[in-house]
Formats: structure tokens, C-alpha cells, sequence
């Protein structure tokens, strides 16, 4: 397929898939078959694509990056009034934590990010709000009148992105060779996080310091909305590393730990890192991970496994694996206080 637009050339040479879902999202005939195949060739070769096509309006996206650049910039009182809690919601503080989850590398030092962490904003009356039931939770938004206008139009790209996220589901379903509403009931209610990341540059000469380590996701799929500035890089099929091309208008979409898990191995979650070395220049990010419904059972797909593949792993929820995953983050082993087991542990190899 040619693609015609001249910013999504850099990806279209990078060997990183490119989708238009434009046709598909609009209900052309034989879209979705045609775009399945695409997708299932992208996660089964790179684990990453570009989408575009999407109808996410990019002012909204636009204004979600100033949104996160306006908080940042916020002093560090200000910001620790809201920092994170056992819920993985809040503010976390520049060199927060080290990647202790990453099966890439074993990282010894701490990632050189701050970010804010939100989720799906449950009233404070909400029974499992109430009750404390992990990650279903009310969001610690900071003050209005310190950022007007913040949670509103963070509120607007999160109900964008969840809708988004569902329409694409039938494309994963039929690229498995499942009916297109198979994950209708597993994402009645989906969990999602966002990410509000500010990089400050890297120090000149420390090659070892990196923004985020080389790591996979923990989600079934992550939405990236290309940021002004490069930064992230791609462990691609070789085993070599590329800077990822920013593609304006696009997201860059990769699937995570989760979804090769539920896949028995078939999608991959590929590592990535990121290093700010944009020179003086402070870099933001805003990616969107989209997972089932928190206690939904995510047992092997009944087209991913046979007598000679058998199951992986025994099923798992996303709030049972997100309480080992998040053990990486301090303020998240703070409220633990032990070590959860690695769910992530195949049973058979």
C-alpha cells in the first residue's frame, strides 16, 4: 500500500508497520479483514505499528501535551500533595524508580522521569472505591485553581482514547482468528492508565542514564501520540535498536505483556527505551495503556495454543498481574510492604 502523507514516510522506511484505520473505523466493506491481517503481521513480526486515520482530534491531543508540560511545571510541593498511592495514580517525582519489573536489562539506576499517573476516575462513593479495591479508584487531581482547565481536558482524551481503544478490538480479535466481538465481555470495563511523562535532558556524556530503561509494557496494548521531540527507541526483530521516527498526527501503538500472554507467545512485547537527547530541550509524553476489565479471567485464547503448544501460563487477572508489575514504582512497594509473586513465570517453556 502507498502512503502518501509526507510525515509518515520516516516510519513507512523504518520497517515499523503503518495502518490507516480511516476505512475501517468508517465501516468499509472488507476493511476490517484487510486491516486484521496487517495488524496480526505487525505484532507477530515487530510489535509495534502507526496508526493513523484514527479521528482523535489532534487539538485534544495538542492540548493534553500542554496540559502535561502546564503540571510539570508546577512546583515540587505542589506536585507531592498529589503523589502516588498503592492505586499507581498521582505524582511520581524525577528518579522515582528503577525498572524492576523489565526482563530486558537489569537496571541499577533510577529513570530519569517524573510523570502523573491517572486511571479511570470512579466517584468517591463508588462501591469498590469504597470498598479499596486495587486500581479502581478516585484520581488525586491537583487543584483547579492551580490548573485551570486541566481536568477537563484530561477527562475528554481519556473517554477519546477509551473509545478509540474499543473500536479497535475487533481488529485484534479477527487478526487471532476469533469471532470480531470475542473481547466484548473481557473489556465490558476496561482498566486504562495514563501517563503524563516530562524527560528533562539528558546529561551530556552519561550514556547510562536513560529516561525509561530498555523494557516491555505490562498492557495489552499501549496508544503513543507522537510528542514534538524524539526519544523512544525500538528493539527491532534483529536485536538492534532504533529511534523510533515521529510521525505528527500519528500514534505509535505497541502491545505489551498482557496481550502476549494471553497469546501464548504469538504477539510479541518488544522492548523499548527512551533517552532524551534533545539538547536543552525538556520532552513530554502521553502514552495510553488499555488492559481488560480488572478482574477479568485472561486465560490462554483458544486459538493460540494446541497439543503441540500448550498453555503457558495458568489464567490471570489484570489487578493480580498489576500487583507484581508495579512493584518497580517506590510508592506503590511502600504501601505493600512485600514482595508479590512473579505471575508473569511461564508453566511450561
Amino acid at each position: 500500500m502507498a502512503y502518501r502523507e509526507p510525515e509518515l514516510d520516516a516510519a513507512v522506511n523504518s520497517g515499523i508497520p503503518v495502518l490507516d484505520v480511516a476505512g475501517f473505523l468508517a465501516g468499509a466493506p472488507g476493511a476490517l479483514e484487510r486491516l486484521a491481517a496487517e495488524l496480526r503481521h505487525a505484532l507477530e513480526r515487530v510489535g509495534f505499528y502507526y496508526v493513523h486515520g484514527h479521528g482523535v482530534p489532534q487539538r485534544l491531543i495538542n492540548d493534553v501535551f500542554t496540559q502535561c508540560a502546564r503540571f510539570h511545571a508546577r512546583p515540587l510541593a505542589e506536585k507531592m500533595a498529589v503523589r502516588g498511592n498503592e492505586h499507581n495514580v498521582g505524582y511520581m517525582p524525577l528518579n522515582g524508580y528503577v525498572s524492576r519489573s523489565s526482563r530486558v536489562e537489569k537496571a541499577t539506576r533510577p529513570n530519569f522521569v517524573e510523570a502523573f499517573f491517572l486511571k479511570r476516575d470512579l466517584p468517591p462513593d463508588h462501591p469498590d472505591v469504597l470498598a479499596g479495591v486495587r486500581y479502581r479508584c478516585a484520581n488525586p487531581w491537583p487543584e483547579a485553581r492551580a490548573l485551570p482547565g486541566f481536568r477537563e481536558t484530561v477527562a475528554a482524551y481519556l473517554e477519546a482514547m477509551e473509545q478509540l481503544c474499543k473500536r479497535m478490538l475487533p481488529l485484534y480479535a479477527v487478526a487471532l482468528g476469533l469471532a470480531p466481538d470475542h473481547f466484548q465481555d473481557a473489556f465490558a470495563e476496561p482498566q486504562y492508565t495514563l501517563r503524563m511523562s516530562h524527560y528533562p535532558p539528558a546529561e551530556e556524556g552519561d550514556a547510562g542514564q536513560y529516561g525509561l530503561a530498555p523494557h516491555t509494557d505490562s498492557s495489552f496494548l499501549t496508544m503513543l501520540p507522537q510528542a514534538e521531540l524524539p526519544g523512544l527507541s525500538i528493539c527491532m526483530p534483529s536485536g538492534e535498536w532504533m529511534d523510533a521516527p515521529v510521525a505528527p498526527g500519528a500514534f505509535l501503538v505497541n502491545s505489551g505483556d498482557m496481550l502476549r500472554r494471553w497469546t501464548n507467545h504469538r504477539f510479541l512485547s518488544t522492548p523499548h527505551r527512551v533517552v532524551n537527547r534533545n539538547a536543552g530541550r525538556d520532552r513530554y509524553a502521553i502514552p495510553f495503556f488499555f488492559d481488560a476489565t480488572h478482574d477479568f479471567p485472561m486465560a490462554c485464547l483458544p486459538t493460540c495454543h494446541g497439543p503441540d503448544n500448550p498453555p503457558r501460563y495458568e489464567p490471570t487477572t489484570y489487578s493480580e498481574y498489576m500487583r507484581w508489575f508495579a512493584r518497580q514504582y517506590d510508592h506503590v512497594r511502600d504501601h505493600d510492604g512485600h514482595e508479590p509473586a512473579d505471575p508473569g513465570v511461564p508453566t511450561v517453556n
